[in-house]
């Protein structure tokens, strides 16, 4: 293939290269474990993080984008397991007030 953008003389070569470049991105050093077991040991937390943040923002917020943060307060708390009737409850209503209130009891039982 001459011309091509990368330099590759065939396919298998392309191929080859990629293989590498994807088996190097496969490993990780210690510290990248590390922070990588962290965020999923702290998941929750940085969850119900998300989750006060985006209340403070649905006060503020008009229109289509009012919108799409209760479509993200809604896949937030369905990662938080709440019950699917709950969140459909809570964003349905367009209420942060209960948002907060529910994020409130969350942040109790924690």
């Amino acid at each position: 293939m001459p011309g091509s953008a990368r330099g590759f003389t065939s396919i298998s070569e392309s191929l080859a290269h990629q293989d590498t470049r994807v088996g190097s991105m496969a490993k990780r050093t210690p510290y990248q474990e590390r922070i990588i077991r962290d965020y999923y040991r702290n998941q929750d937390t940085i969850l119900l993080q998300r989750l006060g943040d985006l209340v403070a923002d649905l006060y503020l917020a008009e229109g289509a984008a009012r919108a799409r943060l209760w479509k993200r307060a809604g896949e937030t708390l369905r990662k938080l397991q709440v019950p699917e009737g709950q969140v459909q409850h809570v964003v349905q209503s367009g209420d942060p007030a209960l948002l907060l209130a529910l994020l409130k009891k969350m942040l109790e039982k924690k």
